[in-house]
């Protein structure tokens, strides 16, 4: 009883931030998995912009071009910007001390992101930036507060200045807003089939339980009736 008093106390103030974190609004972001077309997209914004600094360690790049239908010497040549072989896992290229050293503080794997935080948090997270020069990094988020990155994909959208009335504007990116907003939609697409690279194979394999069981049920419920037509 005493442990699980402590264990309590000690996910109070975890609690209290997941709590807090629940008025934020999300949107939708739309995820289609099925889409591999879009991954791939994702998979190269992730490795242009992202996977400088962060990682999705717990995923092979042989595993994602198999998944995604990329030839071998496709990943090697468009997606993989170390020396890392095919069938090795895809880690960032900043060792944890020099990362530490220059931002205080490792950047976080991004493997179970989508699963941990939801796909409409990734998608509103990386929407959610905007121009705050008391930052150390420039930028601010509309989703995480006081956020300790900096705007990687500002080329991309442009420099996000948030109005009075909480909206965002951009200036001078390379997209248009609905180009963006596909960007964005992409990427995040990439990192919720990283968080669960089985789930549609899962999800077929459940059909096909569904439909065993319901055979072995009409199956069951006629041998139930030979049984007991003679009872009574």
């Amino acid at each position: 009883m005493k442990k699980l008093l402590i264990a309590l106390v000690t996910l109070l103030p975890s609690l209290a931030i997941a709590a807090g974190g629940s008025n934020v609004h999300l949107e939708s972001a739309n995820v289609d998995l099925h889409d591999k077309e879009s991954l791939e997209r994702g998979l190269n914004l992730f490795q242009q912009y992202c996977s400088g600094c962060h990682s999705t360690q717990y995923q092979r790049y042989g595993r994602v071009a198999e998944d995604l239908g990329i030839s071998v010497d496709d990943m090697r040549k468009k997606y993989m910007f170390t020396d890392a072989k095919v069938g090795e896992l895809m880690e960032n290229a900043i060792p944890p001390a020099d990362a530490a050293k220059w931002f205080g503080g490792a950047a976080p794997d991004l493997t179970l992101v989508a699963r941990v935080r939801g796909q409409d948090w990734v998608y509103s997270y990386l929407k959610g930036f905007y121009k705050d020069e008391s930052r150390p990094f420039g930028v601010n988020n509309t989703v995480f507060p006081l956020v300790g990155m900096p705007h990687v994909l500002e080329d991309l959208q442009g420099i996000p200045v948030k109005q009075e009335d909480g909206t965002v504007v951009t200036t001078g990116g390379s997209m248009n807003a609905e180009e963006y907003d596909q960007a964005v939609r992409d990427i995040t697409g990439f990192l919720a089939y990283s968080a669960d690279p089985v789930k549609l194979e899962r999800e077929a394999l459940g059909w096909w339980v569904l439909g065993f069981l319901f055979i072995f049920f009409i199956v069951a419920y006629l041998l139930k009736k030979e049984y007991w037509k003679d009872v009574h």
